[in-house]
């Protein structure tokens, strides 16, 4: 079981390694047992990894418990909910690279026998998973748990009701003493965004994927019984090591397709795309984004979860939690009943231990979900001729024709809409917004939201090169790739153009000739690069597209 920590630690060469860990507080009988690395994100800056370090004494008791020694560290996190709207958000997306990096180099360096990874926040648990597969290592992927939704005026709220206020208030339907009221009762304690946003999506694609234990994800980061689900993590990882089972063994082509069938029956975040193809170029499997749409197609949306329906995370919890979810796609013939878990059960023998909660409706009944067809669709086009993609619920219209109203950052279309500039029958198009033109495809939940929060989420779509918060509603159309920062034909629409979306047809076009369109693009020139040196400026120079999961070019064939 000591397959990698003895090389670092056994035999006299090895004494000052010792020394130095002798110097923590380990002992002898410590360094003979295997060693696991504990990750975890902790950071004060949300309250979405709020309780990580205290989770993670319950995962090293159990280590502790059954044979191993633990060994904590912890990386960064990026709050989208925080920096939303500001230049902050650009960092978002390559926090995902840098958690992965980062572990990685700790798990390598140091030599861990196992990993587990504690995650919540969005990049956090795709960047930990992408670190699993990289190390190759017995890995386990847990998740501290959603936020509780807090409460105004009688109704459940989350951090996307804020959003949605701020475009009421500045369209005159809502006072400033009321958002500020909601405004601290939103986020009540410790957990990530309380709907099925990209942390809760995650989180059930890494349970319905097999890195994570069914049902471990459920409880709330508050809730006494998630202290209890670390330890048993804890626990399970050293029972995962004994049986040398690795995360590439996990991870195969029908894991990776139970996974978008959780991501599209739970009316889950289109974040998931991206980084589920990233998870699957690290672990080698074909995975392309025409698959999501093939699997939603087929897939019943079965959750009435927000942000399209009508309750919380902590409501699914109530409900049964996620075994719910996967014993419902069992039965519904869904998924790969075959697929191997972490625990060493098949994923339909993980979902016979669900225990529905009698009358519960937050997962329907087969024969009358939701929708019939899942909440991810692709689009294609003369401006998104490598896709987009958009997340629907069933309410959503289905065709949509109007004038470009055409924005070259994502500040500047949320300026016009809180000037109540965009009009009913308006496609707002934010470009340059890209992996490599923004850089780091930031999210527009606060422009998508305005657009809601104004009475105009069923006249007005939106069109962007960049990404959308979990917690956007609506017909809004992100990932457009080849993006307008690399010369793709998004850069050349202009004001006023028409813009055509037909969902049936999974379509979207501007209304120019493929002419016209190669003239324009033949008289584009690239916008100067925004950074010039650090992160961002060696992020943009490596990024690839959003079809590809904007992964790293180094080490893939692409």
């Amino acid at each position: 079981m000591r397959h990698k920590s003895r090389v670092i630690l056994d035999g006299n060469d090895r004494a000052g390694a010792r020394a130095m860990l002798k110097g923590t507080g380990f002992d002898d009988e410590d360094l003979k047992r295997p060693i696991i690395g504990v990750a975890h994100c902790w950071i004060e800056t949300m309250p979405c990894n709020l309780n990580q370090r205290d989770l993670a004494q319950h995962v090293k008791e159990g280590i502790r418990a059954a044979g191993g020694t633990p060994q904590e560290l912890n990386t960064i996190s990026i709050s989208d909910g925080v920096t939303m709207g500001t230049e902050g958000m650009k960092t978002s997306l390559v926090s995902r690279e840098v958690i992965a990096d980062s572990v990685e180099l700790v798990a390598r360096g140091h030599m861990f026998d196992a990993v587990i990874g504690i995650g919540a926040c969005d990049k956090t648990l795709p960047g930990l998973a992408m670190a699993l597969v990289r190390l190759n290592v017995p890995g386990i992927l847990l998740y501290s748990g959603s936020i509780m939704p807090g409460h105004f005026h009688g109704k459940e709220v989350t951090i996307r009701s804020v959003y949605e206020a701020i475009g009421a208030n500045a369209a005159g339907k809502m006072s400033d003493e009321d958002l500020i009221e909601l405004e601290n009762v939103a986020c009540p304690g410790a957990g990530a965004c309380g709907g099925q946003y990209t942390a809760n999506t995650m989180a059930m694609a890494m349970e319905f994927i097999g890195l994570s234990p069914m049902g471990s994800a459920s409880p709330p980061a508050v809730d006494g019984r998630k202290n209890a689900v670390g330890k048993e993590a804890g626990e399970l990882i050293m029972d995962v090591l004994s049986r040398g089972v690795l995360p590439k063994d996990i991870l195969t082509r029908e894991a990776f397709e139970n996974a978008i069938a959780g991501v599209a029956t739970s009316g889950g975040s289109t974040n998931s795309v991206l980084h589920l193809i990233a998870l699957a170029r690290e672990a080698g499997i074909p995975l392309d984004i025409d698959d999501f749409d093939e699997i939603s197609r087929r897939t019943p949306l079965f959750c009435d979860l927000m942000p399209g329906g009508r309750y919380a995370a902590f409501d699914l919890d109530l409900a049964g939690g996620t075994p719910v979810v996967a014993k419902r796609m069992v039965d519904a013939g869904m998924v790969h009943n075959d697929a191997m878990t972490v625990t060493g059960e098949t994923f339909a023998e993980a979902a016979q231990h669900a225990k529905e909660t009698p009358g519960q409706d937050v997962v329907r009944q087969i024969g009358n979900p939701c929708k019939e067809t899942g909440g991810l669709v692709i689009l294609k086009g003369n401006i998104a001729p490598n896709g987009a993609v958009v997340k629907l619920f069933g309410y959503e219209r289905e065709q949509h024709r109007g004038p470009a109203r055409v924005f070259d950052s994502e500040p500047a279309a949320h300026d016009a809409v809180l000037a109540r500039e965009i009009n009913p029958g308006d496609v707002v198009v934010i470009r340059y917004e890209g992996p490599v033109g923004g850089p780091g495809m930031q999210e527009m939940l606060g422009v998508t939201a305005s657009i809601v929060g104004q009475g105009l989420g069923d006249t007005v779509a939106l069109v962007t090169d960049g990404r959308f918060s979990g917690a956007t509603k609506g017909l809004m159309i992100g990932h457009v790739a080849p993006e307008a920062g690399i010369g793709g034909p998004l850069a050349a629409v202009n004001e006023g153009d028409t813009i055509i979306i037909d969902i049936a047809a999974r379509r979207l076009d501007v209304d120019l000739s493929d002419d016209e369109i190669a003239k324009r693009l033949a008289n584009w020139s690239p916008p100067a690069p925004k950074y010039t040196s650090g992160v961002l400026a060696k992020y943009a120079a490596l990024v690839t597209q959003a079809d590809n999961g904007a992964i790293m070019r180094v080490g893939f064939e692409l």
